[in-house]
């Protein structure tokens, strides 16, 4: 399989033949096996091509597979500590190490590649950051102003991707990869998606009718007869709408309406899930409805809305309960 990534193609041009094959066998499986998005693919490329150049620098002369099988520790050091200097962020440091971890895991699963130094590290995960979701009158600002500019059908799509990403709690990369077959021929009456999400995981999400009703409307008004195959959001010229496209519109009416800096696509899917779980929805739900592989990713939510957490010590907790008798005072001299 082609390697399309220019900088990845670059790196393997130095390399051995036995090398060259490892890394498509690695790019094929994130493709097919793994089913990263496009971008995903993009960065897990530049972060092997930056170990394979680095390492061409640092041991001073071609990469090979049998001089991967020799690195020691201080070499992967090397390379972490090169990447700091270059003031790259610490998250996307750590990315990159699991690229090269798991390029190595599967090259010594189907190549007999044994290689112990980069799993030898240990590295302490840096804090992740809090989902930043906009307010309930903020997503629903941005949904009614999304109808309100440029001509009539875009209009009505932009209003109908918002809600969708709202209302359904898509990631925009799912959201643009629905085909028009999945809305049904009754759009009106839609009641539930089926989305692939991250992994290839598949999951059912339910519809609210207005959501419904702003796809079906969109449709309608559409100008292109789009056939079950086609994608669900189309361009101005028929074609598959680019997630670029939708992250400029947002960031024109986030900066026409006065919205915070955080108002992205994926903000109004942090919005769902923050709103859902505020208004006393459970968190294994959420997680479903989200397509979490890990309750854990799921649980930050809680640390944005604290009063969650509060509202259920008050439910919950024998000394929070309205009317509790207290409890009685121990013996002095005890405890």
């Amino acid at each position: 399989m082609s390697v399309p990534d220019a900088r990845l193609a670059g790196a393997l041009a130095r390399c051995d033949g036995a090398l060259d094959r490892m890394v498509r066998a690695w790019w094929a499986w994130l493709a097919a096996e793994r089913r990263l998005a496009a971008a995903s693919l993009s960065a897990y490329a530049r972060d092997l091509a930056d170990f394979l150049e680095f390492l061409a620098e640092h041991r001073g002369g071609p990469v090979s597979a049998d001089m991967l099988a020799t690195l020691e520790v201080g070499d992967v050091r090397a390379w972490l500590a090169a990447r700091h200097r270059r003031g790259l962020a610490r998250s996307s440091t750590m990315r990159a190490l699991a690229a090269v971890r798991g390029f190595f895991r599967l090259s010594e699963r189907r190549f007999g590649l044994s290689q112990a130094a980069v799993f030898a590290l240990t590295t302490p995960p840096g804090p992740r950051p809090l989902p930043r979701p906009l307010s309930v009158a903020q997503a629903l600002t941005l949904a009614r102003s999304a109808r309100e500019d440029g001509s009539r059908w875009l209009w009505l799509r932009d209003h109908a991707l918002v809600l969708l990403l709202y209302g359904c709690g898509l990631r925009v990369g799912e959201a643009l990869a629905l085909r028009r077959g999945a809305a049904g021929r009754e759009v009106r009456r839609l009641e539930r998606l089926r989305v692939v999400g991250k992994g290839g995981r598949v999951r059912e999400v339910p519809v609210l009718p207005p959501v419904a009703r702003a796809l079906a409307d969109y449709l309608e008004a559409c100008p292109y007869a789009l056939a079950d195959e086609d994608p669900l959001f189309v361009g101005a010229r028929g074609g598959r709408l680019a997630a670029s496209t939708v992250r400029a519109r947002l960031r024109a009416l986030r900066r026409a309406l006065g919205l915070p800096e955080h108002t992205t696509p994926h903000a109004l899917r942090h919005s769902f899930a923050t709103h859902l779980l505020a208004d006393g929805a459970d968190l294994r739900a959420i997680q479903e409805l989200l397509g979490h592989a890990r309750l854990s990713t799921t649980q930050r939510y809680t640390a944005v809305d604290p009063s969650r957490l509060v509202e259920a010590f008050a439910r919950h907790h024998p000394r929070a309960r309205r009317g509790a008798a207290p409890a009685p005072e121990e013996p002095e001299g005890k405890g």
